[in-house]
């Protein structure tokens, strides 16, 4: 009985090795839709350990190729392994590598936001409260981006979208902007005229910019993920700074640009 389990065993192992072999054919010749048909009919712990071991192009390109389902359990398996130790293995020349050329190229439009303050210096210089209201709307268009961003990132990465799912995508985060922004805003408005009675232009300006910059980072925060996706780029890396930069300088700009028409700077 010993020696039946050891020989199936053993020939478990080598059918193992010739299914990685062929996957890994198929890796090198960029076939996503037959690695995830081969990935599907394998157990998800196996499939899980293999794409472990593969770029972070190729493990992206072929969940949004896998069914839903079974992209989920692949995925599920990835994450314990990862707990497990991925990322602790995983060496800082490696991680920095990943990350080095994003932080550069944002680093680089960040002057954008500083050119933006110096383009309205006369605004905030004729009505200095202004300047104390952007930290709080550049966090708020941020923080909004960044949540529709890690929505659709799991989302593409449990095979549940696509690109193809860009209209649908952004028609909802569009709707989710309008209903968050207009809470937010009409707190905030009223929040202002209690602590700045005498200033309900400003409440008005704060507010108003407040609701569109929500809007656009919801729907940046949506769109960017699936461009990455495209383009395969890793879009967790990716994503979430490039939205910092591109709310920042639409925040900063619509603010500015209703200050000049209701305050009449």
């Amino acid at each position: 009985m010993k020696k039946m389990m050891f020989a199936a065993a053993i020939a478990q192992e080598k059918r193992n090795d010739m299914s990685t072999q062929g996957m890994n054919t198929l890796a090198r010749e960029r076939d996503y839709q037959a690695i995830s048909e081969r990935l599907s009919r394998m157990e998800p712990q196996q499939a899980a350990r293999w794409l472990s071991l593969q770029e972070e192009e190729l493990r992206f390109a072929v969940a949004c190729k896998m069914q839903p389902q079974q992209a989920e359990q692949i995925f599920r398996c990835q994450q314990e392994q990862t707990t497990q130790g991925g990322y602790l293995h995983t060496g800082a020349f490696t991680l920095a590598k990943n990350r080095i050329f994003w932080l550069m190229a944002l680093m680089v439009s960040g002057m954008i936001t500083g050119s933006i303050l110096a383009k309205y210096e006369s605004a905030f210089a004729a009505v200095p409260m202004l300047v104390t209201f952007i930290p709080m709307l550049t966090d708020t268009g941020g923080n909004a981006g960044s949540q529709s961003s890690t929505m659709v990132i799991r989302a593409m990465a449990t095979g549940e979208v696509h690109f193809r799912d860009l209209f649908v995508v952004l028609w909802k985060e569009i709707r989710v902007g309008v209903l968050a922004g207009a809470v937010l805003s009409a707190v905030n408005f009223l929040r202002l005229l209690l602590t700045t009675p005498h200033s309900a232009e400003i409440a008005l300006t704060v507010s108003l910019a407040m609701f569109l910059t929500v809007v656009m980072a919801k729907t940046i925060g949506s769109l960017l993920p699936l461009v990455a996706g495209l383009v395969k780029c890793d879009p967790a890396i990716m994503a979430a700074p490039l939205i910092t930069t591109i709310v920042d300088a639409f925040a900063l700009s619509m603010y500015f640009k209703i200050a000049q028409l209701v305050l009449g700077l």
